[in-house]
């Protein structure tokens, strides 16, 4: 009896096992196929970089593609997850990491927006280092201008002040 139940068990997994490989295999091959079109499409995304900000330090450059690079392979995870027949996973996996991405970007919304804002000012030809600026309340010399911050000398010291609080006012002072 225990031997004829085992025998049902397996002729069962391996039942299963058929039934499932032609969608493996297809899933297999799409990753395949996805792995050579996200390389393809990373290769024209960081020439697209290069060319669009060449003054820009590689740093910016690096964290865009790599976003793009998360955002790609994510969609091929949850394609891959729909192929093989798991589209209820897929379906839940993206719903959470909506919910998970709408929180993390609640809690890191001033981050980003000093980001944002860190953009625009390495963008803004009137704002350099070496300019005597007024901001936030102090006037110095920017030393650096940094994703999320800015550096100013102000009497031989260092301040440092958040971009987004520059960039909604900030004055260049005429030094000439």
């Amino acid at each position: 009896m225990q031997i004829d139940i085992l025998n049902r068990a397996f002729e069962q997994i391996l039942a299963n096992v058929t039934d499932a490989l032609p969608d493996l295999i297809t899933g297999i091959v799409f990753l395949a196929l996805a792995a050579v079109l996200i390389k393809l499409l990373m290769a024209v995304v960081r020439t697209a970089l290069d060319r669009g900000l060449p003054g820009e330090s590689p740093v910016y450059r690096q964290f865009i593609a790599v976003i793009v690079l998360v955002f790609l392979w994510f969609a091929v995870v949850l394609s891959f997850l729909s192929i093989v027949g798991l589209t209820a996973i897929a379906a839940s996996l993206g719903t959470a990491t909506g919910f998970l991405a709408l929180g993390v970007s609640y809690a890191l919304s001033g981050m980003i927006a000093d980001a944002v804002a860190g953009v625009y000012l390495l963008r803004d030809p009137d704002f350099n280092p070496g300019d005597v600026v007024t901001a936030g309340g102090v006037t110095g010399e920017v030393v650096a201008i940094e994703l999320r911050k800015t550096r100013f000398r102000v009497e031989g010291n260092t301040v440092v002040r958040a971009n987004a609080d520059i960039e909604k006012q900030w004055t260049k002072v005429d030094t000439t």
